[in-house]
C-alpha cells in the first residue's frame, strides 16, 4: 500500500464528506429536519457534541478509503465511484430502519438515501482518482482455460 497516497486520499475524502454533509444535511435538508425537531439536539447542545460529528466523519472517510484501496486495486474514479454508490445504498438499510422506528418524514428518508448515494459516489471518485496506482503495480489474473 502506498501510505502517502492513502493519507492524501483519506484527507480528501474526509474534507469532501464533511463539506458535503454540511451542505446537504445541514443546509439543504435543514427545513425537513426542523419538521421533526424533537428528535434532534437543540443547537446549543449540538455544539458540545461537534467533536463527535468530526470524529464520525473521520471514521467514515478512513474506512471508506480502505474499502476503495483494498477492493478497487486498479483504482480509477469510475470504479471507486461505483463502489461508493453501493456503500451509499448500504446506508439505505439503516435509514429505512430509522424511518420504521422514528417519526421521520418521507422527505427526510428520501433525502438521507439520495444524499448517501451521491456523497459516497463522489467520495469514491475522489479516492479512486487520487489513489490510482501506477500501471506497473497492477496485477492482472489470467483466466484459466477449461
Amino acid at each position: 500500500m502506498n501510505w502517502a497516497k492513502f493519507f492524501f486520499a483519506f484527507i480528501a475524502a474526509f474534507l469532501f464528506l464533511f463539506i458535503f454533509g454540511f451542505l446537504w444535511y445541514g443546509t439543504l435538508m435543514q427545513g425537513a429536519h426542523h419538521e421533526v425537531a424533537t428528535l434532534l439536539r437543540p443547537e446549543s447542545a449540538f455544539k458540545s457534541y461537534f467533536g463527535w460529528l468530526i470524529f464520525g466523519h473521520i471514521v467514515m472517510a478512513f474506512f471508506f478509503t480502505i474499502l476503495c484501496v483494498r477492493f478497487v486495486p486498479a483504482g480509477g474514479a469510475g470504479s471507486s465511484a461505483a463502489l461508493g454508490a453501493l456503500v451509499g445504498l448500504v446506508y439505505a438499510g439503516p435509514h429505512l430502519i430509522s424511518f420504521a422506528v422514528q417519526p421521520l418524514t418521507i422527505k427526510i428518508l428520501c433525502g438521507w438515501i439520495a444524499g448517501a448515494v451521491i456523497q459516497f459516489a463522489i467520495a469514491g471518485a475522489i479516492v479512486g482518482a487520487i489513489y490510482k496506482p501506477a500501471t506497473e503495480q497492477i496485477m492482472y489474473v489470467k483466466e484459466r482455460s477449461r
